[in-house]
């Protein structure tokens, strides 16, 4: 009796050949490793770059089109504020863009098309940051490249694994433990390079990965999923939309904006939390500052501590009673403990005396913090690359990504009240949006998760 008959696919020799998942796995979490680590050695570095560096007006003056910018789009913002309205602009974008990369590789391209053109221009971009002249030249090549980029690998991930295949939301855990690990070498390795050595050298070291993971992907190629570039000599039709696909748009849709208010405190780590932290934080220890940049390298740490505890200690439940909650279960308990990280912050700003404040409390928010997100940020994509439809996956993963986008750009414009704004109302204001979002996901699974999941 064939495996077609008794409704049985059989599975490639290579599906479980990495940690009992498809050997492309491994691959595509090599490839993110290499552009998350170039990713994160950009955002770690930028604020504090801008900040301690760049942004003096004797050096905007050289920077092409920055002077420009400062006057006619930030309206004559200056030092801190400025920074954080160019953070939250670049990383916003960064998050928007992939919407578009995911069109083009649907339409046009294919993924594996305009992955290779995304991962060339990021490496471009990386370089050009080694030289202050073209600031803000290298922003927007790393903008674009990033949107062709980011989608068109994540989607790749979903698609190695068939519908109902329960090892999906695990392969997203995988994928994020990569980026962890990437997120806290690259600031031990650019961060140190960029405060101790250079801020060049740091931003130099991130182009060379990015160059690395490229090749990697190149060479990856027969373990991938196949490409989605549309062939006009090809007898396969078009993937359609089918009944039942416009309601998973609409929940894809209604979750963009609660993911978007969850992520601020978390987002504001890269930027006014690193500002605070340099000013604020005891970091010299016999005689030696510690780089601020190390700060994101712990937060990583305990990332990724945080997601192999939180993905060991699901399977052992599963295996003990044979069930665990499902991907918005597990999202409403991670946006409970965001709550109770960013309650640290306030707890750090409302008891520091005189002295600088003493590493506890950051240390127990970004604990509370990777607790919550490791519940939330791979079980959400899991969850979104459930609902796309196939005929339009990669830009619905695309369209995840607005939540970053909106999140970000929203981080930019709060960060910059950080200068003026009283410390302890600073994060609380951060507080209050983490329990809406914890409101809003109750709300979603009680009221309107029922009806998606069991079209999906």
């Amino acid at each position: 009796m064939t495996a077609e008959a008794t409704g049985e696919i059989e599975l490639p020799p290579h599906d479980r050949a990495f940690l009992g998942h498809p050997k492309g796995l491994g691959y595509l979490a090599a490839v993110e490793w290499c552009e998350r680590f170039s990713y994160y050695s950009m955002q770690t570095l930028l604020v504090l770059y801008m900040v301690n560096y760049l942004l003096v007006p004797e050096k905007i003056a050289h920077v092409i089109g920055l002077g420009w910018l400062q006057q006619h789009w930030y309206g004559g913002l200056e030092g801190q504020p400025l920074s954080s309205a160019i953070f939250g602009d670049y990383t916003s974008l960064v998050y928007l863009m992939p919407i578009f990369g995911g069109i083009a590789a649907d339409r046009w391209l294919g993924r594996r098309i305009a992955l290779i053109m995304g991962g060339i221009v990021m490496a471009l971009g990386h370089f050009l940051m080694a030289f202050e002249n073209s600031f803000v030249i290298a922003l927007l090549a790393l903008i674009v490249g990033v949107g062709l980029f980011k989608g068109n690998i994540a989607s790749q991930v979903g698609e190695l694994y068939r519908p109902g295949d329960l090892r999906r939301a695990m392969a997203f855990q995988i994928f994020y433990i990569a980026i962890n690990v990437s997120v806290i070498v690259a600031p031990l390795i650019s961060g140190t390079l960029g405060e101790k050595v250079g801020w060049h050298w740091g931003f130099g070291a991130a182009g060379v990965v990015m160059v690395a993971g490229l090749l990697i992907y190149i060479a990856a190629g027969p373990w991938l999923p196949a490409d989605n570039r549309p062939s006009k000599a090809s007898s396969e039709p078009k993937a359609k939309l089918e009944p039942g696909d416009g309601l998973r748009v609409i929940g894809v849709v209604l979750l963009v904006p609660v993911m978007a208010v969850s992520l601020l405190t978390n987002q504001q780590i890269f930027n006014a939390y690193l500002v605070w932290a340099d000013q604020q934080f005891q970091l010299t220890f016999f005689g030696e500052t510690l780089p601020t940049s190390w700060m994101v390298a712990i937060d990583a740490a305990l990332s990724f501590s945080a997601l192999v505890g939180v993905a060991a200690f699901w399977k052992w439940r599963a295996d003990k009673t044979g069930s665990e909650p499902d991907e918005l279960g597990k999202i409403i308990i991670g946006a409970a403990f965001n709550v109770l990280g960013g309650l640290c912050l306030v707890i750090a700003a409302a008891t520091q005396g005189s002295d600088k404040i003493g590493l506890f409390w950051p240390l127990m928010f970004h604990l509370l913090n990777s607790i919550g997100f490791s519940h939330m940020l791979p079980v959400s994509l899991a969850l979104f690359s459930r609902l796309a439809p196939r005929a339009i996956n990669a830009t619905v993963i695309g369209i995840y990504y607005l939540a970053f986008f909106a999140a970000n750009k929203t981080v930019g414009i709060i960060g910059g009240w950080y200068s003026t704004m009283d410390t302890v109302q600073f994060w609380l204001l951060h507080v209050a949006s983490a329990v809406v979002g914890l409101v809003a996901f109750i709300a979603f699974k009680l009221f309107l998760a029922p009806k998606l999941m069991a079209e999906s």
